[in-house]
């Protein structure tokens, strides 16, 4: 390269042309040498084509990305009459930085998706262009539980960068599988994927048969004055299957029925498809356009019959720049929720291809990236970027949109009245009061005046339990005290590491020291500090609504499974919370004292049908400080059982963990206490927390 090249290739040969012919035998590693800045030499071989009298030093391994190299021919370097070089010829270049390797921006199911059609194929949308060649079953593979391969067929979508799975048989109900893309898969330039792309869904109970339609057009349908170079979109009801969207399945047509020539593109992140002519069309012209029954779903459904629309083209292009019109948050907003997602609306149609993580954006502090989804709706012209975990607080963030976007004539994003980039500020760090439990830190469960009742052998309760209500409440139970056994029987026996207290009378016999006044009281005070500890959950100001979260992989109302939150007060709109699309993680980033309140006027549920649900805790996070506060009744992995629930659970109505029957473990790192109703326990442990 010339003195002073940046952004050489790493592969690039090193080349110098000389005035006059040279001494082949002269030109070598010793009189031609190339070294970084730093001295380190590179190795390579030297060559000199006498017609040309070039001399080239072909460095026997790529060079190293963002360095400065300094090449050398010595004055040992003679030309055919023995003459040298007068001094040594010296000069600079750098080379290219590392390549941006592809990632996958998209998939379909979302990771940790349930009630998956039993039908259904899988996509994954990367965010450039691939080398077909490297996406095939070996680099794109779904695993059944126990590591065993799925067979099926994978395939490429050039335009829009998607790549499909279609199972050759339907997957089991109720089972989850993992999906994994492997860095075997590389783009154009032959950089793989950094990392394994590894994601998870599972499965409902019945394939999926319902056939796709097409929602929307652009333009729609009669419409006049149509700019002669827009591109033509149709919006599926559904995730469509890529390979299925081709010139031969969306066709444009002149009145005479001559077939426009153009290429046609699917965006997974919108569901559309779209036809761009390869030249303009021709002005004041009706045009028919159709979609046949050979577009189909993931599942393979078809449309039931050809979607046929028309539009008539005007006498002009269209050659206006689209703008941001409106952006969510605002510009310089403050006190923004941490699990806000980020949107920009367009001021028209925009090509969905053209809208992904590389032209919009959101950073933080040092401009550091914020790993992030982005989808964008053809109907109502917004962009969305929905963060994958949650934000810092009290931090101020960049959103961009860049001048890569544009809409269906090719125009890009220009500067509106609305300002692109834009910066706003999440709320501060919650500092909470801490919440005393009490008496009722002591207890591992609580049963109100309805008692508790355990169906299992493997119960265990490290802490202590019970009732404002007589002793016979407590049912599946013993103690550490000589005779004192609850109603247990062969296959209801619970072990209680603490002490069980009620009122009147003792449980049995042989156990005196129970069931008596003294416990009584010491029930009685547990339940008004548990009382107490519920009405201060409950009081907390200033909750933030997390019931809704469009990428959780769908579930019920308050989902908050395959989410990230770090501490806070969350509040449910509905009035319920559930943890069943996926496990729930709260990051405590680093802080000890960080503190979760979760309020909710009506039920909690973990689990469901098709898999148990966790809460787990990272960076620091603590059992100790997360506080459920539920309205009516809670229902922990109701189904299956297993799985691991965390915090201080303060109900109401009642709490259930697990079902009768159900063999495998539940374990809750916290507490189940309960102000009126009944704690009814299948094979569960409670650890209660250290203070």
């Amino acid at each position: 390269p010339a003195n002073g090249a940046t952004g050489v290739l790493l592969t690039q040969p090193v080349s110098a042309t000389f005035s006059t012919a040279m001494n082949a035998s002269t030109l070598n590693s010793a009189t031609f040498t190339l070294a970084t800045s730093s001295g380190v030499a590179a190795s390579g071989s030297v060559t000199y084509n006498s017609f040309t009298s070039t001399a080239t030093f072909t460095p026997s391994a790529n060079l190293a990305t963002s360095t400065t190299y300094v090449a050398t021919i010595t004055t040992g370097a003679q030309n055919a009459a023995g003459a040298a070089l007068t001094a040594n010829y010296v000069w600079v270049f750098r080379t290219a930085p590392a390549p941006t390797p592809p990632t996958v921006i998209s998939t379909f199911p979302a990771d940790k998706a349930a009630g998956v059609a039993l039908n259904q194929g899988l996509s994954a949308t990367f965010s450039e262009a691939m080398n077909a060649s490297t996406i095939n079953g070996g680099t794109f593979a779904i695993t059944a539980p126990g590591g065993i391969a799925v067979a099926g067929a994978v395939g490429y979508t050039v335009t829009g960068s998607v790549a499909t799975f279609t199972p050759t048989a339907a997957f089991a109900p109720l089972t989850t599988y993992v999906a994994t893309i492997t860095t075997g898969a590389q783009d154009l330039g032959g950089t793989a994927l950094a990392a394994n792309y590894v994601w998870t869904f599972t499965t409902g109970a019945a394939p999926d048969t319902t056939r796709p339609t097409v929602i929307a057009t652009n333009p729609i349908n009669g419409a006049t004055g149509v700019p002669f170079n827009q591109a033509i979109g149709a919006i599926f009801s559904k995730a469509m299957n890529p390979v299925t969207i081709t010139t031969t399945s969306f066709t444009l047509t002149t009145p005479g029925g001559a077939v426009v020539n153009g290429l046609v593109s699917y965006a997974a992140i919108s569901n559309t498809a779209t036809f761009t002519p390869m030249t303009n069309l021709a002005p004041s012209t009706l045009y028919t356009a159709t979609i046949t029954t050979v577009a189909a779903d993931l599942a393979g459904n078809t449309l039931l019959s050809n979607y046929v629309w028309t539009f008539t083209t005007g006498p002009a292009p269209d050659t206006t720049h689209p703008t941001v019109t409106l952006t969510n948050p605002v510009a310089n907003a403050s006190s923004v929720p941490i699990t806000q997602a980020v949107s920009a609306t367009f001021s028209k149609a925009m090509d969905p291809l053209t809208i992904n993580t590389a032209t919009f954006t959101l950073t933080g502090p040092g401009g550091a990236s914020v790993a992030a989804t982005v989808t964008y709706s053809a109907i109502s012209f917004i962009a969305t970027l929905t963060p994958t975990v949650s934000l810092a607080q009290g931090t101020i963030y960049t959103a961009t949109v860049t001048t890569g976007a544009a809409d269906l004539a090719g125009n890009s994003l220009i500067a509106g009245s609305v300002p692109n980039p834009w910066i706003f500020t999440t709320n501060a760090a919650v500092v909470l009061p801490p919440v005393n439990l009490g008496t009722a830190a002591l207890f591992g469960g609580f049963g109100g005046g309805a008692g508790m009742t355990n169906m299992g052998t493997q119960t265990v309760i490290n802490g202590n339990i019970g009732t404002t209500g007589v002793s016979t409440l407590i049912t599946g139970f013993h103690d550490n005290g000589v005779g004192c056994t609850y109603t247990e029987t062969p296959l209801n026996i619970g072990y209680v590491n603490g002490s069980i207290v009620t009122a009147a009378p003792p449980p049995t016999v042989g156990c005196p020291t129970e069931g008596t006044a003294v416990t009584a009281a010491i029930a009685a005070q547990a339940s008004i500090d548990a009382g107490t500890a519920y009405a201060a959950l409950a009081a907390f100001p200033n909750g933030q609504d997390v019931s809704t979260c469009a990428g959780c992989g769908g579930g019920q109302a308050g989902e908050l499974g395959n989410r990230t939150l770090v501490a806070g007060i969350y509040k449910s709109a509905p009035g319920s919370y559930a943890i069943t699309a996926g496990d729930l993680t709260l990051d405590a980033q680093g802080n000890p004292n960080a503190f979760w309140v979760f309020q909710m006027s009506t039920t909690f549920t973990v689990g469901s049908p098709a898999a148990h649900r966790s809460v787990l805790l990272v960076n620091g996070a603590q059992a100790k400080n997360v506080f459920w506060q539920v309205g009516t009744a809670a229902t922990i992995n109701g189904i299956l059982g297993g799985g691991t629930m965390t915090g201080t659970i303060i109900s109401q109505a009642g709490i259930s963990v697990s079902t009768a029957g159900v063999a495998a473990i539940t374990t809750i790192n916290g507490r189940a206490l309960v102000l009126t109703g009944p704690v009814t326990l299948v094979n569960t442990v409670i650890n209660v927390p250290a203070p």
